[in-house]
């Protein structure tokens, strides 16, 4: 008889590796979201708790959009990164992800962006109580509430601000789709975050003044929500004329159109890869590669 051999004990790390890719995924998005609103409304934070000497409009765009740079560094690889529900539905809705997949991503951005919040309002906890004598204060010179999540100016009516968000996202989820077509000029492996954080930066520059450019539900609506239990109550969904359904339905809106016209515009009028052809470019569409490349 051949002796028995003894297995090797399993490593403290395999025990906690999960076997479970949707599992993995699921954690991923919780982080990277929980990490995009700790830093991007954390650099909210610092420019409205000192009163701009910390910060301002500029290290605000800039903040934010590192943050989910960031972000979809750290979950990137794993779950994609999309760390915005508008992305994940259209993801789902194009073909790019199952949908299956989608109400656990989705439960984890909201989750992610929930826990980021309260961890956010935990480290300027001080801060935020002596910012305006412990009031918690939604509108106002002495508001706070908007470090966590969006509001819409004075003149906005509720139309515009649907058109808004619906535009913005449009912008957002098109690019995306455009930075990760790799039958398109596309980005080299590794740079998108970067050039995602880039794309957030003139979305923010350029569209951000109506209401701040959330262009993601659970981004703004698990903040919200956050605030209401923390202190600033029921007034962070009824200002603004009960703004706070805009954020969450717009982008869903915007994620169609953008996704309908980078796919009906760009992505099917690509060579066929299976005929292998590929498309000659014009003398005119060479020379204006060539001075691009110079450029």
């Amino acid at each position: 008889m051949q002796p028995e051999t003894q297995q090797p004990g399993r490593s403290f790390k395999q025990k906690l590796a999960l076997k479970s890719s949707l599992a993995k995924e699921t954690l991923a998005e919780f982080l990277g979201t929980f990490i995009m609103i700790v830093l991007g409304c954390g650099s909210v934070a610092q420019a409205v708790l000192s009163r701009g000497h910390f910060g301002g409009i500029v290290t605000i765009n800039v903040g934010f959009a590192m943050a989910v740079a960031m972000a979809i560094y750290v979950a990137g690889g794993v779950s994609g990164g999309h760390i915005n529900p508008a992305v994940s539905f259209a993801m789902c809705l194009f073909g790019r992800m199952k949908w299956i997949k989608f109400p656990f991503y989705v439960a984890a951005q909201f989750l992610g962006a929930f826990t980021g919040a309260a961890t956010l309002f935990g480290i300027y906890y001080d801060g935020l109580m002596s910012f305006a004598g412990g009031q918690l204060l939604t509108v106002g010179e002495n508001a706070t509430a908007h470090i966590f999540a969006t509001y819409p100016a004075s003149y906005l009516s509720l139309a515009n601000a649907f058109a808004d968000q619906v535009v913005a996202t449009t912008f957002l989820v098109m690019i995306v789709f455009a930075v990760f077509d790799s039958r398109n000029w596309g980005v080299p492996r590794g740079l998108q975050p970067i050039v995602i954080g880039l794309l957030i930066i003139v979305i923010a520059s350029s569209l951000g003044l109506n209401s701040g450019c959330a262009m993601n539900p659970a981004r703004d609506l698990s903040p919200r929500l956050f605030t209401a239990l923390a202190g600033w109550g029921s007034d962070v969904f009824t200002a603004g004329n009960n703004f706070w359904w805009i954020p969450v339905v717009g982008p869903m809106v915007g994620a169609i159109v953008g996704g309908l016209i980078y796919v009906l515009i760009i992505e099917i009028h690509h060579p066929d890869p299976d005929t292998g052809l590929t498309a000659q470019p014009s003398k005119d569409q060479a020379e204006k590669y060539e001075l691009s490349v110079v450029m």
